[in-house]
Parts: C-alpha cells; sequence; structure tokens
C-alpha cells in the first residue's frame, strides 16, 4: 500500500506557497509605516502653487476693507462735525429771533411809557383829574394796540358759559335767571397768545339757574 503525506485539502494552495502569501494582510489606513497617511504629490505641488496667490488676494482685500473703513469713518466724523455746527447755528438764531422779538416788543411800548409819565407829570403839575383820566385811557388803549399787533387775543368772557380751559373761576353766584355755570362777573380778563392761554380770565360763576342747553 502506498504512502500518502497529507498534504492539506483538495483546494489548498499549490506546492510550496504559504496561503498567506498569497493574500497578505490589509495594513489600515493611517498605521501606514510612515505614521500618516500619504498625500498625492501633485495635489500637494498644486495647493503649494495656490497658497501665495490665495495670501496676495486676501491681504488686499484686507486692505481694501481698511480703506473702505477709514472713509465710513471719516465721513461719519465730517456728519457729526457738521450736525454739532448746525445745531450750534439753529440755537443761535432762536436765540437771536427771541432777543429780536423781545426788542420789538419794547420798542412798541416805549411811546406807552412816554404818555404815562407824562399823564403822571400832568397831574403833579396840578393837572385836572378828568385829563388823567383821559391819559390813563389813552395808554391803555395804545398797550392793547401793542398786543393786538403781536398776536394777543383778549379773553372777556362776561355773559359767556364758563370754560375751565380759558377760565378760572374764584367764586360762585347764585342767580335764577341766567343758565347754570354762566360767567356773570370779570374780575380779571384774561390773554392768549397764538391760540394758548397766556392767563385765564377770573370770573364768578353762577348757580341755581335753569340747565344750559349744549
Amino acid at each position: 500500500m502506498a504512502d500518502r503525506t497529507h498534504r492539506g485539502s483538495g483546494r489548498g494552495a499549490p506546492s510550496g506557497r504559504d496561503p498567506r502569501e498569497e493574500h497578505p494582510a490589509e495594513v489600515p489606513f493611517g498605521n501606514a509605516s510612515s505614521g500618516a497617511a500619504s498625500v498625492d504629490p501633485e495635489l500637494e505641488q498644486d495647493l503649494a502653487s495656490e497658497l501665495p496667490l490665495r495670501g496676495d488676494q486676501l491681504e488686499a482685500e484686507l486692505e481694501q476693507a481698511r480703506t473702505e473703513a477709514t472713509a465710513h469713518l471719516d465721513t461719519a466724523l465730517r456728519l457729526q462735525a457738521e450736525f454739532d455746527n448746525y445745531r450750534k447755528r439753529v440755537a443761535r438764531e432762536k436765540i437771536d429771533l427771541t432777543s429780536r422779538a423781545a426788542e420789538r416788543v419794547v420798542s412798541e411800548l416805549l411811546p406807552v411809557l412816554d404818555n404815562l409819565e407824562r399823564a403822571i407829570d400832568h397831574t403833579l403839575a396840578g393837572g385836572e383829574l378828568d385829563h388823567l383820566l383821559k391819559g390813563v385811557e389813552m395808554v391803555q388803549q395804545q398797550v392793547i394796540d401793542v398786543f393786538m399787533k403781536e398776536g394777543v387775543e383778549i379773553v372777556d368772557p362776561f355773559g359767556e358759559a364758563f370754560d375751565p380751559l380759558l377760565h378760572q373761576a374764584v367764586g360762585t353766584e347764585e342767580d335764577p335767571d341766567v343758565p347754570d355755570q354762566t360767567c356773570v362777573k370779570v374780575l380779571q380778563r384774561g390773554y392768549l397768545l397764538g391760540g394758548r392761554v397766556v392767563r385765564p380770565a377770573m370770573v364768578i360763576v353762577s348757580h341755581g339757574g335753569p340747565a344750559r342747553k349744549e
């Protein structure tokens, strides 16, 4: 009987070769003998050639951004300075207008003061009281004329309905013959300037009469 030597299974590798040599073990990525993943030399060369160009472009963009920022800052500072100058100019003009308005009123009242002084001097010199009364009435009319010229309105609400926005009630008086809440006495006239109350009229208001119709 012939000797049979065990040579592995029928599908074994050819005689004289180790199966492990036929399929060598794969080396995991990143565990190569160099210790790092290999880089394509052509890709590395392309990137290296582009880096200086990108650096120059970024530097140019940065310089442009700096220039624009400086220009914007200069513009903002100039506008701020112009606004400050405008605000100061408006303030000066407002003060000047107020001063001119006061000067105009004083100039218009000077003749009134002159006439009042003449009336006083005439009375002190032994003038008649009738002349003094006429002089005072003339001065009063002059003052009213100056007020009217400056846009002042006189509030004299005798016989009118009481208006708390224009009148100041300092007392009441029973009067069954007039509608309730009527200004029956004006102790002091009021004045408006430009539609605004400079001084409300001081009045006595009625009560006890019929209800006022709206």
